[in-house]
């Protein structure tokens, strides 16, 4: 375009009119072409982008509903990551990347064609990219700060709303409509802030590299019409013809369009290695690697383990559980007895130590569905006595149900009660006293028959009788097993083949 543009000047300045309707057909059939070359770019970016988007939804969606042990982001946030996230990457593929490729190809393609109408002039377009990538660089390194805090703060307000609007029945019975709304305001008001700042710094950075870009093409104007005037302050090997002067004046912004692209589309950088930063951590690009399988009661060791939760810190405790043996943990409430269970588990969080299954680290180990637990609290669904013992293990047939509640001593209740297995249950096992609560739980255990067992407090506020039914039951069910055993009880403790007392 610039060569038909600047031929045709010079035709029409010489008179030769056949040159000059070249030139204009010229200029009409790249014009044409630029046209065509940037919507197929355009094209070509949205292509990428939803190859990009697409590629993300299959790895997130998979990892949205299923949380990692230890995992305490709302589920409102990782929702709002797996999905306005995965859109924020459009602009990054569509825009910025194909944007980069033309910001370091094209100057230099331009400033070569330049260079054969006036080398001077090339070379100046040339030294001039210095300051306009630095100023690129510095508006970057601020946006990058900015866009990741305005990406936190926005996963933040979703996942604070959509967890309080789960939790609205709760809300209104309990009458905190006006504390949950200045909440949301407050995290609005942050969202606001830090929104303002992304753009004021877009602002300031586009400000910026349009003055570099006007200051150069300033520059490359000045030499060319002083050189065609005679009136530069100092003497260059070259003489400049209409022509050729039109030709550089031409090229010389469009030198420059592709970086000033590509720093409009610097937001759409930031804002998409954020959102991918983000989206990474939810689903890895490695994968979770291959976990060793537990092929029977495993060996347990912590080693010098600190449970950090922030403002409190406990241990580091150091203890060992021999394959096939139990170890009974006791102490004063609060020590940490619970959390060491929930360590092993990927539920309370390590700062310190390690701890080792069978000489693996835990994360390394298959414990998932390995592992039997019967906890403080016993967690019901609603539907029948056998529904809520064969959670345990869903694929148990009605005789093996049976058999486990029998062994956990719920015969006499089922008698009683008329409905037998088919006895109907809520979310809260109204209708069960508190032995029976925890004899649900020990019955789920001994349907899962795990080769790991985790007990914590399993006679915790029972009279003594059932107390000493449920550690008879435990007694014989835990031998040959791994059993970490967590109590107050000196008498369930004894049952164990070792007791440990944490200080």
């Amino acid at each position: 375009m610039a060569a038909a543009l600047a031929g045709g000047v010079a035709a029409a300045a010489s008179g030769e009119h056949g040159n000059l309707l070249l030139a204009a057909c010229g200029l009409i059939a790249a014009g044409l072409l630029r046209a065509a070359i940037q919507i197929a770019a355009t094209d070509a970016g949205e292509v990428a982008a939803i190859e990009a988007k697409t590629g993300w939804r299959q790895r997130i969606y998979a990892r949205v509903l299923v949380a990692a042990p230890g995992d305490r982001r709302m589920l409102g946030e990782t929702v709002a990551d797996a999905v306005d996230r995965i859109e924020d990457l459009g602009g990054f593929h569509a825009r910025f990347l194909p944007q980069r490729r033309a910001a370091v190809l094209a100057p230099l393609v331009i400033a070569v064609a330049a260079a054969f109408g006036s080398w001077f002039a090339g070379a100046i377009m040339l030294a001039t990219l210095l300051p306009f990538g630095l100023g690129m660089a510095l508006a970057g390194t601020a946006a990058a700060k900015a866009s990741s805090r305005q990406l936190d703060a926005l996963s933040r307000l979703s996942g604070l709303f959509v967890d309080r609007v789960r939790a609205l029945p709760v809300i209104v019975s309990f009458g905190a409509q006006e504390r949950i709304g200045r909440h949301l305001a407050d995290a609005t008001r942050e969202v606001a802030a830090r929104t303002i700042d992304v753009l004021k710094i877009a602002f300031v950075s586009s400000a910026v590299i349009e003055f570099f870009a006007a200051l150069s093409v300033a520059l490359v104007a000045l030499y060319c019409g002083f050189s065609l005037l005679g009136l530069l302050p100092f003497p260059v090997p070259e003489t400049l013809t209409l022509g050729e002067a039109l030709f550089v004046l031409v090229l010389a912004p469009e030198f420059y369009i592709p970086m000033r692209r590509l720093a409009a589309a610097y937001h759409d950088k930031q804002v998409g290695e954020a959102a991918a930063e983000r989206l990474d951590n939810i689903a890895p690009a490695s994968g979770s690697p291959a976990k060793t399988p537990v092929k029977g009661p495993p060996a347990l060791r912590f080693e010098e383990v600190v449970i950090d939760y922030g403002e409190t810190a406990i241990g580091p405790f150091t203890l060992n559980v021999a394959a096939g043996t139990s170890l009974a943990l006791r102490g004063s409430t609060g020590i940490g007895k619970s959390s060491l269970l929930h360590a092993l588990l990927g539920l309370a969080p390590v700062s310190e130590g390690r701890i080792l299954v069978d000489g693996r680290h835990a994360a390394e180990v298959a414990l998932s569905g390995n592992i039997g637990w019967a906890g403080q609290s016993v967690a019901f669904v609603p539907g029948t006595l056998a529904d809520n013992i064969r959670i345990a293990r869903p694929d148990a047939d009605d005789a093996a149900v049976a058999s486990a509640a029998q062994r956990a001593g719920l015969g006499p209740m089922i008698e009683t009660r008329g409905a037998g297995m088919d006895l109907p249950l809520d979310h809260r096992g109204s209708g069960l006293s508190g032995g029976e609560r925890r004899r649900v739980g020990i019955a789920r255990v001994l349907l899962k028959d795990a080769p790991l067992w985790l007990l914590d407090e399993p006679t915790a506020d029972l009279d003594a009788g059932s107390a000493a039914d449920i550690a008879g039951i435990l007694a014989s069910a835990t031998r040959g097993r791994t059993v970490l055993l967590v109590t107050h009880s000196a008498g369930l403790a004894a049952i164990a083949d070792n007791e440990m007392v944490l200080l």
